[in-house]
C-alpha cells in the first residue's frame, strides 16, 4: 500500500460532508485493484501469460485473481498472440460484450503490430478494430512486461475520472471504430 498517495481536498473546495474529486479517487483506487482481466490468448504469448499468473508472478497479489472467461463480468480484456483477419469480428464481439468502464492491453508484438507475420491474413494490429490503452511489446514479453502492463493499466484506471466515458471526445473514438 506504499505507493498509493492519499490526497488531501484542494483548498476552499471544501464544506460540509464533501470534498472535491474524492469519489473519483475513492472509486479509481476500488477499481484499480479489483480488476477483472479476460485472458484472449491465441499464440506464444499466452504461453508467458500463464507463467505471470503462476506462483513466481503471481498476478493475484495486484487484486486480479479472478480471471473472467465471461465477456460481460469481465472489464479489463488482454489481448495475446496473433490475431488473424477472420478472428477480427470475434474479438469486437467479445469487446462489445463487456460492460462499461471496459480497457484493453495489448500483450505482445503480434496483438499490437502484428509482428513477424506481415501477411494478407494476419490483423496488423488489434488497434485496427477495438481501441487499446496499453501495448506491452516483446516476442514474447517476459511476465515481468506484462506485470508492468498490468500496472500501467492500473494506473490508468486509478487516475481516470468517472466522467471521461461520458464525454463527446470519447464517443468519438468509439465511433471512429465503428463502435455506438
Amino acid at each position: 500500500m506504499s505507493d498509493i498517495n492519499i490526497v488531501d481536498a484542494p483548498p476552499g473546495i471544501e464544506g460540509s460532508g464533501f470534498f472535491a474529486t474524492s469519489l473519483d479517487k475513492v472509486v479509481g483506487l476500488a477499481r484499480s485493484h479489483s480488476l477483472w482481466p479476460l485472458p484472449f490468448a491465441t499464440s506464444c504469448c499466452g504461453i508467458e501469460f500463464m507463467a505471470t499468473m503462476g506462483s513466481h508472478y503471481d498476478l493475484a497479489r495486484f487484486g486480479s485473481e479472478r480471471l473472467s472467461f465471461s465477456p460481460r463480468q469481465a472489464d479489463l480484456l488482454m489481448v495475446m498472440g496473433t490475431i488473424a483477419k477472420k478472428m477480427g469480428p470475434v474479438l469486437k464481439q467479445v469487446y462489445l460484450q463487456m460492460a462499461e468502464p471496459r480497457w484493453v492491453m495489448a500483450v505482445g508484438a503480434c496483438a499490437s503490430s502484428g509482428g513477424i507475420f506481415d501477411t494478407y491474413s494476419v490483423l496488423q494490429g488489434i488497434d485496427e478494430i477495438i481501441p487499446v490503452d496499453v501495448y506491452v511489446p516483446g516476442c514474447p514479453p517476459r511476465p515481468e512486461a506484462i506485470l508492468d502492463g498490468f500496472g500501467k493499466i492500473q494506473e490508468l484506471v486509478r487516475n481516470e475520472s468517472s466522467r471521461r466515458r461520458n464525454s463527446d471526445q470519447y464517443r468519438d473514438m468509439l465511433a471512429s471504430y465503428g463502435i455506438q
